[in-house]
């Protein structure tokens, strides 16, 4: 009998929303047993009021904060493992690809069962002691995590992405909305990669098709932030240079996750480009225009909603128009609504 199960999943926004599946499948399968998750201060809040986790240990990265001392920061995770060893969990689940670092946590966690990927040249592993190899054919990320599952014996097709909006958060954007009976389209701007990105240029030109076609207001999303901040990128100057061209699109700025999370929440159609956002908008049900680059398909395409996903062989997004983008929406605003 497994009384306490841990989930490690300490990588990017979209990551920790593709493992949604596989802790809701440990706890139906483990009504009573303790789960927990280690997560960063990053994307913490993706599991925020998750009715499935029990309790959520939040680190941060030097990297995330680097106006804070490093070592002070390594001596407070340090204390946060501690903290999770004395809980002492059954057995840790390192969710991702493989990585040292990945490894060294699951093995400081103490837990009894460490299960984790390992690449197809290694044999063993000393932080693992239930690993397993690498999948050799492509999956979705979701089914990479759910695979890791299967010493608990679960083996079954992920369900859902889940994720829970703060209802505070919600009256916020509504009431800053002020909208009527009008269909609302979120934009969001950013991605980390560059060959992701796409020009403000052509979002305001989107932005004009749709104006022009569609009774619709346009929600404005983006990454806070400078761009040049050399750590945490944003497009504060992306944003302004799109509101100030296009005075008719709402701007919403989201300081948070928990409030990005509201946002997208109340969009009937999700406009964006790879990245956290889209997946955060497949967890939430909205259905999905998006513009990629290099990512691929297989493994990261938005899980269990409507979605057009727009990419050439060139693989950068910005050599795809606007007319190309206004053409998806007004077939997934047709899908809809049939």
């Amino acid at each position: 009998m497994l009384n306490k199960i841990l989930f490690i999943r300490r990588d990017n926004i979209g990551d920790l929303v593709c493992t949604t599946p596989a802790i809701h499948a440990v706890r139906k399968k483990y009504p009573h047993a303790k789960i927990g998750i280690l997560v960063n201060t990053y994307n913490a809040d993706v599991v925020k009021n998750n009715p499935d986790i029990d309790e959520i240990y939040i680190y941060e990265k030097a990297k995330h904060v680097p106006e804070k001392n490093k070592i002070l920061v390594w001596m407070n995770n340090l204390r946060l493992l501690m903290k999770i060893r004395k809980d002492k969990y059954d057995v840790a689940i390192a969710c991702g690809s493989y990585s040292p670092r990945l490894a060294r946590y699951a093995y400081m966690t103490g837990a009894t069962v460490r299960i984790g990927y390992i690449p197809k040249d290694i044999e063993k592993s000393t932080s693992y002691n239930m690993a397993l190899q690498e999948p050799e054919q492509p999956m979705h990320e979701i089914e990479r995590v759910f695979r890791l599952l299967l010493p608990l014996g679960i083996d079954e097709i992920p369900n859902k992405l889940k994720i829970f909006p703060s209802q505070s958060e919600i009256k916020r954007v509504k009431e800053f909305l002020k909208r009527k009976n009008k269909l609302l389209i979120a934009f969001h701007i950013s991605s980390r990669k560059p060959e992701n990105r796409w020009s403000a240029e052509k979002f305001i030109n989107l932005a004009k098709l749709v104006l022009a076609h569609n009774n619709a207001d346009i929600m404005l999303l983006w990454s806070p932030g400078s761009e040049k901040n050399p750590y945490h990128p944003g497009d504060d100057e992306k944003a302004e240079f799109i509101i100030k061209s296009l005075p008719q699109i709402i701007p919403y700025k989201t300081n948070h996750l928990r409030e990005l999370i509201a946002a997208l929440s109340v969009a009937n159609v999700v406009v964006c480009l790879d990245g956290g956002a889209m997946h955060i908008a497949a967890a939430l049900g909205k259905p999905i225009v998006t513009v990629w680059g290099s990512t691929e398909q297989q493994r990261w395409k938005p899980w269990g909603v409507k979605h057009i996903i727009l990419q050439e062989q060139t693989k950068k997004a910005e050599n795809i128009t606007s007319d190309q983008v206004f053409e998806a929406v007004q077939t997934l605003l047709k899908e809809i609504s049939s």
